[in-house]
């Protein structure tokens, strides 16, 4: 497998720490410095970590798996807390030991030469060169890993501005300004320590990105058709916060704008947080004004059953509920009644027990209907029978868009009419009744009327 980008900034810091952990050691060895000596040890240690991080973020930049749903990037906050163990550590006896020659009158010779001098210095510029390369790609990629490595090295650079400032000091004539430039790289190693442990702890313990989750609060309240916010989950792990959202929408809701609901959400948690990887789940829940009407609608639909002529009667304080079901006309009369009682039943568990519910049974056509044209003839005659009906109902006027078609199961009439936009659809639609029972009257083949009304002024309906 190539290396990755941030395997190869990992790389080159596990040479540079080697490499400035050996250069250090031979100048403590020379010189004697404490100060140096614990800057070698910190190096040695970072040499430690380069390694612990490279394997990690060579095993974290696996893809998920059948056992790691969510991949391996926590390994690399493993390896960021085993380095931060190892600053406390390294930060623990550099004290000890420098708290030692302060006090308890154990102070060493320190020689200062120019050549230690000199790998100090190279060895600040080497840090402040990995520092920049590392914080780059970790803030590129997420990676806690590289952001600990990056803290190792910026650490090192400034506790070896400290060091050298203490050599600084020795060549003067204050020899114990070594083992106080010591202490106050310790200071440095241990909140460098303290920061990177805190961090890689939070994303251990699953802790939210600081204000991610009112910001991702506020992008799902804006989206239309959001009735609540259930929960929201946020857990960090590498570059990928995986994001978990639920929200209650009204159950009388089509699923199609469900899916639209939740689809904009998506889009919207994406656009802010692009690392982001997003499940949301939609609860419908019941609302407290829905009708009846709206309650036994929904529980059909649910199960896929088609009715209609709903109806909803209070008789003496009792709710009284009746409609048509339409069912496959090839079903069985003892299947088609199961399908019925279930339905009843499932409307008597919402809205009462006491409620009386009756339906009836009719099939539902479930092929494709053949037809053609109507015989002009007969498209005539039945085109003026429709205009003499018509003429007794002032409300329907130009009648107009007028087709006949046959098919195996009869004669279908379409037509269009315009009617006042101020007049209701319940008295319109009685005049269109009255007009479809007067063309069977004198049609027997006709077996549906479909008119379609228009308000006076609209544009003409397309065909």
């Amino acid at each position: 497998m190539p290396r990755s980008e941030k395997q190869e900034v990992a790389f080159v810091s596990m040479l540079a720490s080697a490499l400035l952990a050996a250069s250090k050691f031979i100048a403590a060895l020379f010189t004697g410095s404490l100060g140096i000596l614990s800057e070698a040890i910190h190096s040695l240690i970072d040499f430690g970590a380069t390694i612990v991080t490279l394997l990690a973020i060579r095993w974290g930049d696996q893809p998920a798996d059948e056992e790691h749903h969510y991949g391996h990037a926590k390994i690399e906050s493993i390896a960021a807390l085993v380095e931060t163990a190892l600053l406390f550590l390294t930060t623990a006896w550099i004290s000890w030991e420098a708290i030692r020659r302060l006090f308890f009158g154990e102070q060493h010779a320190v020689e200062v030469t120019w050549w230690a001098v000199a790998i100090i210095a190279g060895s600040i510029l080497i840090d402040f060169n990995r520092a920049r390369a590392l914080k780059r790609v970790a803030e590129k990629t997420s990676s806690e890993a590289l952001e600990a490595d990056a803290l190792h090295f910026s650490a090192d650079m400034w506790s070896s501005i400290v060091v050298l400032g203490g050599l600084a000091a020795v060549w003067v004539g204050i020899p114990a300004a070594d083992s106080v430039a010591a202490l106050v790289v310790s200071v440095f190693i241990a909140h460098a320590g303290w920061q990177l442990g805190t961090r890689t702890l939070g994303t251990l313990l699953d802790t939210a990105p600081a204000g991610a989750t009112e910001v991702v609060r506020g992008l799902v309240n804006d989206i239309h058709g959001v009735l609540a916010i259930g929960s929201i989950r946020l857990r960090p792990a590498g570059a990928t916060m995986f994001t978990s959202i639920v929200v209650e929408v009204a159950r009388t809701m089509p699923i199609d704008d469900i899916v639209k609901t939740k689809d904009a959400i998506h889009r919207a948690v994406q656009e802010r947080f692009p690392n982001a990887d997003i499940t949301v789940t939609a609860n419908p829940v019941a609302l407290d004004n829905e009708t009846i009407f709206q309650k036994v609608m929904l529980i059909a639909s649910r199960r896929n059953l088609a009715i209609h002529h709903l109806n909803a009667q209070e008789i003496g304080g009792r709710l009284a509920i009746s409609f048509d079901l339409e069912v496959d006309g090839s079903m069985s009369l003892g299947e088609a009644h199961d399908t019925a009682t279930a339905l009843e039943e499932a409307i008597r568990t919402e809205l009462g027990s006491d409620v009386e519910v009756e339906s009836h049974i009719e099939p539902q056509p479930d092929r494709m209907l053949r037809g053609q044209d109507a015989p002009s003839g007969l498209a005539a005659e039945v085109s003026a029978a429709l205009a003499a009906l018509a003429a007794a109902h002032p409300r329907l006027t130009d009648i107009h868009s007028v087709r006949l078609r046959r098919n195996d199961e009869g004669l279908f009439l379409h037509y269009h009419c315009r009617c006042s936009p101020a007049d209701t659809v319940e008295n319109i639609h009685d005049d269109i009744d009255r007009v479809e029972a007067g063309l069977k009257e004198r049609f027997a083949d006709i077996r549906r009327v479909i008119a379609h009304a228009e308000p006076i002024g609209a544009k003409r309906h397309p065909l």
